[in-house]
């Protein structure tokens, strides 16, 4: 099973260390991740593994936007099924 992460915020040192320590913690493993700064905000987008996480889902979505919230940041996890089905026409 895969989950997608977005993240949005003002660019900072650390942001991409902290995420994936935060995905590592919960055993999630980043397949693949895109990030860029558009002048101030950086934006990032994460691809993750989450067949060996150690945590229910439903608390690595929460830890994830708590961490957000500490960073001053916007992160959003979703199953990829839910991402999918959002984006399908």
């Amino acid at each position: 099973m895969r989950a997608v992460l977005s993240v949005v915020g003002r660019d900072a040192v650390g942001i991409i260390a902290s995420v994936s320590q935060g995905c590592a913690e919960c055993g999630v493993n980043i397949l693949d991740i895109s990030q860029t700064v558009l002048h101030d905000y950086f934006t990032m987008i994460m691809i993750t593994d989450i067949d060996r996480i150690n945590v229910p889902f439903t608390e690595f979505v929460d830890r994830m936007a708590a961490l957000g919230r500490e960073k001053g940041l916007e992160i959003h996890a979703m199953h990829e099924d839910i991402f999918n089905a959002m984006h399908r026409i």
